[in-house]
C-alpha cells in the first residue's frame, strides 16, 4: 500500500512540476512528450488535485486560468477515465453530457460551413451559407443555461467538498466564452454585404475562436469535471441539483428521462399534501395549478422582466413546439432575426407602460390561430415580464346558433 501511494504522490509531483514548467514558459509539445513519456494515463482526478495544491501554494488562479487551454492541450490524450463512473440516465451529468452531445453537433456543423465558405463564389450562395452558419452559432448562446448550472449548483457542492480552485478557473473560462460569443452575434448582426474575404475575416477572428473555446471546455468537463465530480459527490447532493436544475434550464436538449437516487427519503419526493399556494382567492397544491393549467384550451407561456423564458403550459395538443431547452433562455433567441425586431419592440412598450396588450392571427395548416401578448404588471403597475397565449380558434369561429342542452362532441 506505500507503494502505491509513494507512486501516486510521485505522480502528482511529476504533473506539478510539469505544469510549472508550462507556467514558466516551456514549449508544450515538449512538455507533453515528458507527460506521454513519464507518466502514460493520467488518472483524471490528479489534475484537479495538482491545480488545488498549486493555488494552495499560492499560485494565483489568474495565471492558471491564463494556460488553461495549454493545459489541456498538453494533458490531451493522456488522460485516463476508464475507472470514470457512469451517470444514469436523468442524472445531472448525464444531462450535462447529453447537452455537451448537443453542442458538440452545433461546432461540428459549423466548422464545416466554415470550411465551406472558401468553396463558394456567387454573392446568394454565401449569403445562404452565412444564414446558416448565423442560425448554428446563435444556437450556441443557449451554453449559458450549461454553465449557469454548473456555477450556481454544481459548484457550490464542490466547494463543500473543499474544492475551489478549479471550479474558480473554469468559471472563468465560461467568462471568456460568453465574450467570444456576444462578440460573434454582434458581428454577425453587422454584417450586411456578403463578400467572401469579409466572412472569412469575420469566421477566424470572432468566430472560430468561440467554437474552439466551447469544445476546449467540454473536453475538460468530460475528462476531468465530471468523473471527479460523480466520485465526490453524495446521491443527496445529486437530488439537490436534480430538483433545482429545471429552474436554470437545459442547453439545447430537453431531459427525457425521471431520476431520483434510492436512499432518497419519501418526503423529498412528494409533495406534502398541506403545501398550498395561497393566493387571494383561493389557494392550490402545485400538482392542482399544475392541471389546470395543462387543461385550459390554450397555450401559454411566460417570460418575465428579464426576457428570459420561465415557463409554458403543457397541454395535450400545443400550437407551437416546445421543449424544456428554452427555459433559461432569452426570448430574443426563440425567434427567427426576420422577426426577433417585432418581439422587441412588444417587450420595449410594455416595459415603458405605452402598451399592455398586442394581438395577431394567422392561418396556419388551415387553422385559425390567435396570438396575444400581455404585459404582466404587480399591484403597483411594475412590469413582471409577458404572458404569451395562442389559441386555436377555428371551431369557435365556425359556431352559430346556440346549443343549450348537453351534448357531447
Amino acid at each position: 500500500m506505500s507503494e502505491l501511494l509513494d507512486s501516486a504522490r510521485k505522480r502528482k509531483d511529476l504533473l506539478k512540476h510539469m505544469i510549472r514548467q508550462l507556467h514558466e514558459g516551456e514549449a508544450p509539445e515538449q512538455v507533453k512528450s515528458q507527460l506521454t513519456r513519464l507518466l502514460g494515463k493520467v488518472p483524471y482526478d490528479d489534475v484537479v488535485k495538482v491545480e488545488q495544491e498549486l493555488i494552495n501554494e499560492g499560485l494565483p488562479e489568474t495565471e492558471i486560468l491564463k494556460l488553461c487551454d495549454i493545459h489541456s492541450q498538453v494533458l490531451k490524450g493522456s488522460l485516463d477515465k476508464t475507472e470514470a463512473k457512469e451517470a444514469p440516465p436523468g442524472h445531472p451529468i448525464d444531462t450535462f453530457q447529453k447537452e455537451n452531445k448537443a453542442l458538440e453537433w452545433k461546432t461540428n456543423m459549423l466548422t464545416k460551413l466554415f470550411s465551406g465558405i472558401g468553396q463558394v463564389e456567387s454573392a446568394n450562395d454565401l449569403k445562404n451559407i452565412f444564414t446558416e452558419i448565423r442560425h448554428h452559432f446563435v444556437s450556441l448562446t443557449d451554453v449559458e443555461k450549461h454553465y449557469a448550472r454548473k456555477e450556481n449548483l454544481l459548484f457550490p457542492f464542490l466547494e463543500k467538498h473543499d474544492i475551489t480552485g478549479p471550479p474558480n478557473v473554469m468559471w472563468g473560462k465560461h467568462d471568456e466564452i460568453r465574450a467570444f460569443l456576444g462578440a460573434g452575434v454582434e458581428a454577425i448582426n453587422q454584417i450586411q454585404e456578403y463578400d467572401k474575404d469579409s466572412l472569412k475575416s469575420t469566421i477566424d477572428l470572432v468566430l472560430q475562436p468561440a467554437v474552439v473555446a466551447i469544445e476546449e471546455m467540454i473536453y475538460k468537463e468530460e475528462y476531468i469535471l465530471f468523473p471527479m465530480c460523480l466520485d465526490t459527490l453524495s446521491d443527496e447532493e445529486w437530488y439537490s441539483i436534480y430538483k433545482q436544475s429545471v429552474e436554470i434550464g437545459f442547453c439545447l436538449y430537453d431531459p427525457e428521462d425521471e431520476w431520483k437516487p434510492e436512499n432518497a427519503k419519501p418526503e423529498d419526493i412528494e409533495e406534502k399534501a398541506a403545501d398550498r399556494i395561497q393566493l387571494p382567492s383561493g389557494s392550490f397544491t402545485s400538482g392542482e395549478i399544475q392541471a389546470i393549467l395543462n387543461t385550459i384550451p390554450f397555450d401559454l407561456t411566460f417570460v418575465d422582466k428579464d426576457d428570459t423564458v420561465k415557463y409554458f403550459t403543457q397541454g395535450k395538443e400545443r400550437i407551437f413546439a416546445r421543449n424544456r431547452a428554452i427555459l433559461g433562455r432569452k426570448v430574443q433567441l426563440c425567434h427567427p432575426p426576420s422577426s426577433v425586431h417585432i418581439v422587441q419592440k412588444i417587450i420595449d412598450d410594455f416595459k415603458t407602460g405605452k402598451r399592455d396588450r398586442a394581438a395577431f392571427w394567422i392561418t396556419m395548416n388551415g387553422l385559425f390561430i390567435s396570438i396575444e401578448y400581455f404585459a404582466l404588471r404587480d399591484g403597483n403597475g411594475e412590469y413582471l415580464g409577458v404572458l404569451e397565449v395562442s389559441q386555436d380558434l377555428t371551431e369557435k369561429r365556425a359556431l352559430e346558433g346556440e346549443r343549450r342542452l348537453l351534448q357531447y362532441d
